[in-house]
């Protein structure tokens, strides 16, 4: 589904209805969305005034990660939220440093934001996996998904996870939950040193 389509269903605004914002016939509407021509790059700017979302989602192919955005810019011009507060938090994958997340006074939009970060999650753990063709490494796949569905809650797998993640650099040295994790990560590292990890 293209973009137009979706922000249409999402808007709830019908092919004759933005015809006639944009001053065309409803013909051409149909014929974008159905990929039979492209958007004229004149009427990009006017859609992206008209809905408050960039102009690029209106032409491509949209994925999940991709609508749950257009999602959260449709709430944000509904309910006008304001930002409560900012929320520190280190950000891994792109910018892997601390990052201010803003908490909105609306759970509407916070509650989109969790999803939208769980959505890309889930699609770096499936690129991760499909990363290698025939990887030797699946069982292991399967043991992180067993552990996420049995144990997440569970401190020693976080903590674990967090001295793994220092051991291998993913997060740097000065990240941490405090003293208890730092004395857990020292006797862990013992044990991979002793043994030649």
């Amino acid at each position: 589904m293209i973009g137009l389509e979706y922000i249409l269903s999402l808007y709830n605004m019908q092919h004759i209805e933005l015809a006639e914002k944009l001053g065309i016939k409803k013909q051409n509407i149909n014929l974008w969305i159905k990929g039979k021509q492209k958007i004229p790059k004149k009427y990009l700017p006017i859609l992206k005034e008209l809905f408050k979302i960039e102009e690029d989602y209106f032409t491509k192919e949209l994925n999940e990660i991709e609508k749950l955005e257009i999602q959260k810019e449709k709430l944000k011009k509904d309910l006008k939220p304001v930002i409560k507060e900012h929320e520190q938090q280190f950000m891994i994958g792109e910018v892997n440093d601390l990052v201010e997340i803003p908490i909105y006074d609306k759970e509407e939009i916070n509650s989109i934001e969790r999803s939208i970060e769980k959505a890309k999650l889930v699609s770096r753990f499936k690129n991760a996996i499909e990363a290698v063709d025939n990887t030797p490494y699946i069982d292991t796949y399967k043991l992180i998904i067993e552990l996420l569905e049995k144990s997440q809650h569970e401190v020693v797998l976080h903590k674990t996870i967090e001295a793994l993640a220092h051991y291998y650099d993913v997060l740097p040295d000065w990240v941490s939950t405090g003293p208890e994790q730092d004395e857990y990560e020292s006797e862990i590292f013992e044990v991979f040193d002793d043994n030649n990890f």
